[in-house]
């Protein structure tokens, strides 16, 4: 599975959207949060979303600052 990141938030001018202190300890502990409950899938369920268990895995281990931002929307 082959992921691409993108960290900043693009207007429509292209430049990146500043985000507070609080607004980015939000995101990172979202992005935690979602890695945990991908790791804590069942096979089948990862079946159903097209996703092997060595993928969630890696995902799982990533940075919680290395996420894009539409997982958030």
């Amino acid at each position: 599975m082959t992921v691409t990141i993108q960290n900043a938030t693009v207007l429509g001018n292209c430049q990146p959207k500043p985000r507070s202190v609080l607004g980015t300890l939000g995101h990172m502990i979202a992005v935690a949060r979602q890695r945990r409950h991908l790791r804590a899938l069942d096979d089948r369920m990862l079946k159903d979303i097209g996703i092997s268990r060595h993928d969630a895995l890696a995902e799982g281990r990533q940075t919680i600052w290395n996420a894009p931002d539409h997982w958030l929307k």
